[in-house]
């Protein structure tokens, strides 16, 4: 009769660690996403800055 109820409350255990598991994971990829758009953000920010310095550099060789 305990190994039932044992066995029970470890089987409901196991269940809500698992649904823990699934909440955190899904917390995670939605930071996860929210990141990647920020680094996208960078990253076009850094091209567009050193495509400025390309052009300066390349106006200053030929007029001087």
């Amino acid at each position: 009769m305990e190994e039932d109820w044992t066995d029970k409350r470890m089987d409901d255990f196991a269940d809500r660690v698992g649904r823990f598991e699934g909440d955190v994971k899904e917390r995670f990829d939605k930071v996860d996403k929210r990141f990647d758009r920020l680094e996208a953000k960078v990253d076009m920010t850094n091209r567009t800055i050193w495509a400025g310095i390309f052009v300066a550099v390349v106006v200053k060789l030929l007029f001087g």
